[in-house]
């Protein structure tokens, strides 16, 4: 019967402590896109683009701002392929749409090397979690670019909250 007492106590003890070992965890599970996930987004901002008679060039950044995919229409300037890149990584790093940033442009952090805060960056986002960034670039207009970021995005969306 102390045995039994004993490992009661013991169990109840381990699951009292369970929240404290979550919290202290030496290692976090992490959510990322797949590469496929990452191509469907990029490419449906470009058919949105190419919808509105527009070339642009799009990339899709994980979490860390590292470019998963990039891509650029026939005849979009070349510049849109680091112009894109730098406002998906800029939306990830803020974890906001580049068109929310671009009063702090003219500020010491919007002259960081690396980061545009013009609108067309957006940030992916999962069940209120970042998973990601899209930036385009080569629409006339900023808010064309975001837009088509945003049509990426939407075509994803629904399967990506199911996935979680």
């Amino acid at each position: 019967m102390n045995k039994t007492i004993g490992s009661i106590a013991m169990s109840v003890g381990l699951a009292a402590a369970a929240p404290a070992q979550a919290e202290d965890a030496m290692m976090v599970s992490v959510k990322r896109l797949s590469m496929q996930t990452s191509l469907q987004i990029a490419q449906g901002a470009i058919a949105a683009c190419e919808q509105k008679g527009i070339q642009i060039g799009v990339a899709v950044v994980d979490r860390d701002g590292e470019v998963q995919v990039h891509l650029r229409d026939t005849i979009a300037a070349p510049i849109t392929l680091p112009i894109s890149r730098q406002k998906a990584f800029t939306a990830v790093n803020f974890n906001a749409a580049t068109s929310a940033l671009s009063e702090r442009a003219s500020s010491p952090i919007g002259r960081i090397d690396g980061l545009v805060m013009s609108a067309g960056g957006l940030p992916i986002q999962v069940g209120g979690a970042l998973v990601g960034g899209v930036g385009v670039s080569g629409a006339p207009s900023g808010e064309t670019d975001e837009e088509c970021a945003q049509a990426g995005i939407d075509a994803v969306q629904d399967d990506l909250e199911m996935a979680m």
